[in-house]
């Protein structure tokens, strides 16, 4: 039986970035203390709900977490600690932004127990980054790593972006050999997606923002996968790069469809074949734990064709692919008598391979991924 991995969200931001459509809010200091008792009940609530499970991952994210003061974070922690069963040697990340830590709060924060960092770099140029909106310059990028180094931490993961307004595949190139240079464990690499309602999107409708053309932005892409694994950090999963034993053992909780729990609102869970959301409002979330009202948003038990969707393409997310008699015996059915047709349409196009035993994305699948996900989808 998996052990749980629990997620926190910490919605808050020092200036949300201009392509950011996620659950976050910047100028909202004055809810710090109000969100931390809330998220602390929670906790306190579904430790003593689940009989203090065992967890082997804690994945805090956001938002930005590091803006929150020390003080809040240890209570934080001390409140996950005390209502969960962490287990030894367990994997306890936190996002970190340049410009939001400090040397001395890098220290305490190691010493709470928090054990891996991920800095949202997201580009070592820096019109590409005042481009973003980000807070942060390159220098704070370098400064932040080398402080997390000095405070001792070992694992640590940075993100970077392709794909970007202005950006070259030369350029790009440049920044993949200045993250290799910082010898961090863990990189992922994302491309740039311009989500609705967003700045950026608004600004690309309008005409205004012009972004590299599909031959540019496949040149960045191919010259990441061929340069990150020739500097020791190989691939893993669609977007993400570790030197062997760093990968992110939160994440592949995801990706092999193993239970987790979210806290704090905006935060999703899996728990039992059932997806529950929580409400986004930060101050909706601090309203419903405060008056000991739910917080889910919502509920939803997945049919078996859904289940088998969703654990099909999180699997081919990653290298390793799918084991079929693992996903024969979670759903006591056989994977190729299933899904015989999309297996030889996909095939064909060169997107999946086996060997009968396991499945997997070959380079073009991993490439076009989504064709390959939309395939299993139920009509």
């Amino acid at each position: 039986m998996s052990k749980l991995g629990l997620y926190v969200h910490i919605p808050f931001c020092r200036k949300k970035c201009l392509y950011c459509d996620f659950s976050s809010y910047a100028l909202a200091e004055h809810l710090f203390d109000a969100y931390t008792t809330a998220l602390c009940q929670q906790i306190a609530d579904q430790g003593g709900m689940l009989c203090k499970p065992p967890v082997d991952t804690v994945y805090i994210g956001g938002g930005t977490p590091s803006v929150l003061p020390v003080p809040l974070l240890e209570k934080i922690l001390t409140s996950l600690t005390t209502n969960f069963t962490i287990q030894p040697g367990a994997e306890i990340s936190m996002e970190a932004n340049p410009g939001t830590v400090t040397k001395e709060q890098l220290i305490a924060i190691k010493a709470m127990g928090i054990n891996r960092l991920s800095f949202g770099v997201q580009s070592f140029n820096d019109k590409l980054l005042a481009c973003l909106g980000r807070i942060h310059r390159t220098p704070d990028s370098l400064a932040a790593i080398e402080a997390a180094y000095n405070a001792g931490f070992t694992n640590i993961s940075i993100d970077l972006m392709y794909g970007l307004p202005g950006q070259t595949s030369d350029g790009f190139a440049r920044e993949l050999e200045q993250a290799v240079a910082l010898h961090t464990s863990h990189i992922s690499v994302y491309g740039l997606k311009l989500e609705a309602g967003t700045p950026l999107a608004t600004a690309y409708d309008q005409g205004v923002l012009i972004l590299p053309d599909e031959i540019e932005e496949e040149s960045m892409y191919d010259h990441m996968t061929d340069f990150l694994p020739t500097h020791g950090l190989m691939r893993y999963e669609i977007s993400n790069f570790a030197r062997p034993g760093s990968e992110c053992r939160h994440n592949l909780k995801y990706w092999r469809y193993q239970p987790y729990l979210g806290l704090g609102c905006a935060a999703h869970s899996f728990l039992q074949g059932e997806r529950i959301s929580q409400v986004t409002g930060v101050e909706d979330y601090i309203e419903a734990i405060a008056t000991k009202s739910s917080a889910v948003a919502m509920k939803e038990q997945l049919t078996k064709k859904e289940s088998m969707a969703e654990y099909i393409f999180l699997a081919l997310r990653t290298v390793e692919g799918m084991g079929v008699a693992a996903f024969n015996q979670y759903f006591a059915t056989d994977f190729f008598s299933q899904f015989s047709k999309n297996w030889d349409n996909l095939t064909h196009q060169g997107l999946v391979a086996t060997d009968t035993k396991q499945i997997w994305l070959t380079e073009r699948g991993m490439k076009f991924g989504n064709i390959v996900f939309r395939s299993f989808l139920p009509d």
